[in-house]
């Protein structure tokens, strides 16, 4: 009988596991903006937390090795290779600027001259752009 219960206990154990990974999967993917915002609905790339959950993950699969069964490596390494995959391709669209015209110096108007100040508060506003928020 108590063999029944020791399987029966590693199933549970092997299907908590496998939820745990799709839960940090999840995290990852919803910072890699591959799944919408629960609080506002749209898609948001966040790299360094995306890298933290993959990180997480990898740690697992690390920690764990030689002790999980054919399934639940298949699924971490599954999920790990395809969330290594997103986070290089949401990388690469982050780091390629997306091209835009600037905009066109009428010819009545002389171009403006920034003076040496003014590349300092252009730093300063393209830093606040970029800043992180908690909800708060």
């Amino acid at each position: 009988m108590a063999e029944v219960q020791t399987s029966t206990q590693s199933g549970e154990m092997s299907q908590r596991f496998i939820e745990f990974v799709m839960m940090q999967a999840q995290q990852a993917s919803l910072f890699l903006g591959r799944i919408p915002s629960p609080q506002s609905g749209k898609t948001e790339v966040m790299l360094e937390p995306a890298k933290l959950f993959i990180d997480h993950l990898e740690m697992i699969r690390e920690k764990t090795r030689g002790n999980l069964t054919n399934e639940e490596k298949e699924i971490l390494n599954s999920v790990l290779s395809d969330l290594e995959m997103a986070y290089v391709q949401a990388a690469n669209a982050a780091s390629s600027p997306a091209p835009t015209k600037p905009p066109a110096a009428s010819p009545e108007e002389p171009a403006a001259t920034p003076s040496p100040g003014a590349a300092s508060e252009e730093v300063s506003e393209s830093k606040k752009k970029f800043s992180k928020s908690y909800g708060a």
